[in-house]
């Protein structure tokens, strides 16, 4: 009676339908709370939270609980399997995404309601009809693309992020090319001892590093679409948030930032609009600072002539400009492996004056199941919006897994990027406060910023 009492306990899968519907209820709230309805996939006109920055967070919580749910259970339910090999099959649609955006598919279906005919969009980029055809199929089965009648392909909500005007198209055909090639040598590179091309799949890949490799000519180009598509992943990682997520508004009004490796500067710079007695000390090598220099003339030249001071420099060889209030590092130290990352943080512990403070923005890595009597270090929430109040590391709800699971799989797959481009990795929060330890920092708070997190540090 027992057995049969346990072989039909379905509470793991209601509990996940209970979330989920919870969850839409939440979307559809604020959703109204602002005139509009959820949008279709066909809907093409932009919504009320195109942008990370701009979301509710009740909205962006329901996302990842929505996300984190369906994929939960339908990895119970369906049979393992299948599971298993449509996992196995991903590869696919990156490979795809890459031929439609670079054959910029969904430029030509701009303004076009109706559709083309894919035999029509193929005569436009040289690609073989009826290739092209299944190509087209596959994402639209996928969601990406609409099949409006048999053979013939329109926009929808998602392929819109393919234009070639949208700087997450660029994003995507770096992930779907430089990425997937190094990943198809990740094993390779994993198992052979030999330490041949410095344990790094992406040189066993191409024969070079991912920043030589962009410097190269068959690599130039691709190196211009990553400067674009890093200006994509800031705003779908939430690093457009670093201007709400810390407390900037306690600060004294004439605070100097040093942005450390902060490459054109257009994280910072909606820091600096929002706050006209900042001043900011921007520092990369030097033909980064000739193109941040451009960059600044056009965005806010009015800041560039009193407030910003464009600076020159190789944070493995130089020490970081002396005395500045607050020393930012954005998506850094997951380029980089520890013994790297720790030589960066003592070149700028060494500039450091007593009340200078480090804040590391970066992707933090939570475990997948719970660490029970873990003390946890302190958090913040939206520094700038919400009471100050300390809590544990956010816990989802059960039966998720406890790091939201596919919810924010997202950085996971950066980890796994960064492993397979450069060796290097993201990190726990106990490894980022180790790598603190090791430079002479101490930590002292993080603030969540959308899939990111601001991390404090002070000098010990």
């Amino acid at each position: 009676m027992l057995k049969n009492t346990r072989a039909f306990n379905n509470t793991h899968i209601t509990a996940l339908t209970d979330l989920i519907n919870n969850a839409v209820n939440d979307v559809i709230i604020e959703y109204a709370a602002v005139g509009h309805a959820v949008p279709s996939l066909d809907t093409l006109e932009p919504g009320p939270f195109q942008h990370l920055k701009d979301t509710p967070g009740r909205i962006t919580r329901a996302i990842q609980i929505i996300e984190a749910a369906c994929a939960q259970l339908c990895s119970s339910i369906a049979p393992p399997g299948s599971i298993m090999i449509n996992k196995s099959l991903e590869h696919n649609e990156p490979a795809c995404l890459l031929v439609v955006t670079e054959a910029k598919i969904a430029d030509f279906l701009l303004d076009k309601p109706g559709g083309l005919p894919a035999s029509e969009l193929a005569s436009y980029t040289d690609l073989d009809a009826m290739k092209l055809t299944r190509i087209l199929r596959f994402l639209a089965t996928n969601h990406c693309f609409k099949e409006v009648t048999p053979g013939v392909f329109a926009n929808n909500r998602l392929s819109m992020k393919l234009l070639s005007s949208d700087p997450v198209s660029s994003l995507v055909c770096m992930f779907s090319d430089e990425c997937l090639k190094s990943s198809a040598y990740l094993n390779e590179t994993l198992t052979d001892h030999s330490e041949m091309d410095e344990g790094i799949a992406f040189r066993r890949a191409t024969g070079y590093s991912f920043f030589e490799y962009h410097q190269t000519p068959q690599g130039l180009r691709k190196g211009n679409r990553f400067a674009k598509g890093m200006h994509g992943y800031n705003d779908v990682s939430g690093k457009s948030l670093m201007v709400k997520a810390y407390p900037w508004t306690s600060q004294l009004p004439d605070i100097t930032i040093c942005d450390v490796g902060g490459g054109h500067g257009d994280i910072i710079l909606d820091l600096m609009k929002a706050h006209p007695h900042f001043k900011l000390v921007l520092q990369d090598q030097l033909q980064i600072i000739d193109m941040a220099r451009k960059f600044w003339e056009e965005e806010y030249p009015e800041a560039i002539q009193t407030r910003v001071q464009l600076v020159p420099f190789d944070f493995f060889k130089d020490t970081a400009v002396q005395g500045c209030d607050f020393y930012y590092l954005c998506s850094i130290l997951h380029d980089w492996p520890d013994t790297e990352c720790v030589l960066i943080l003592k070149n700028i512990r060494k500039a450091m004056k007593p009340g200078s403070r480090v804040i590391i923005h970066d992707t933090v890595l939570r475990e997948a199941v719970c660490i029970p009597n873990q003390s946890e270090p302190k958090i913040l929430l939206d520094g700038d919006t919400a009471t100050q109040q300390s809590l544990q590391l956010d816990v989802a709800p059960e039966p998720l897994l406890p790091n939201y699971g596919v919810g924010c799989i997202r950085t996971y797959k950066v980890d796994i990027t960064m492993l397979a481009l450069m060796n290097a990795k993201a990190r726990t929060l106990s490894e980022y406060i180790e790598l603190g330890d090791k430079s002479s920092l101490r930590f002292e708070k993080l603030y969540k910023a959308g899939e990111t997190d601001m991390m404090e540090f002070t000098s010990v």
